[in-house]
């Protein structure tokens, strides 16, 4: 407390806290120490430059972390049409042939449904994109490096 309200308080009870029972607790204050930094006390912290926020969690190593551009077979199943027009991929009497690594995709998933014979050249197959693909009369092919 500042000295001139040492002075303005002299004689006074509760120093201008209201009732005795006010000033007991940690819950006057907000809690006890730096409690709150994120919530009612974020000023404070602000101010007194501690903020820093929680740290939770785990952060994965950057260089195990891959991001592999994937499509499913029921895509590829209602594009194949617009992939042959637009040169991505070969209309051999009912069998399309796509090639995947051209466009930038290295897996095929097996989500959909496949109705047309394709021919697909990508990296990565899962084992429904295989079986489902297969089964529709095609064939997956994997580049060899």
């Amino acid at each position: 407390m500042s000295k001139s309200n040492t002075k303005k308080f002299r004689g006074s009870r509760t120093c201008g806290g209201g009732t005795t029972k006010n000033r007991r607790g940690a819950g006057n204050r907000g809690g006890r120490g730096r409690s709150g930094e994120n919530k009612h006390h974020a000023t404070r912290a602000l101010q007194l430059g501690y903020r820093r926020g929680h740290q939770k969690g785990f952060s994965r190593p950057l260089k195990s972390i891959r991001d592999t551009s994937i499509v499913n077979v029921g895509e590829l199943d209602e594009l194949a049409d617009q992939l042959v027009e637009d040169g991505f991929a070969e209309l051999d009497g009912e069998v399309y042939s796509i090639d995947l690594n051209g466009l930038g995709i290295e897996k095929v998933l097996g989500a959909g449904r496949v109705s047309k014979k394709l021919t697909v050249t990508a990296c990565e197959f899962s084992a429904t994109a295989r079986s489902k693909i297969e089964n529709a009369g095609g064939s997956c092919t994997e580049p060899e490096e």
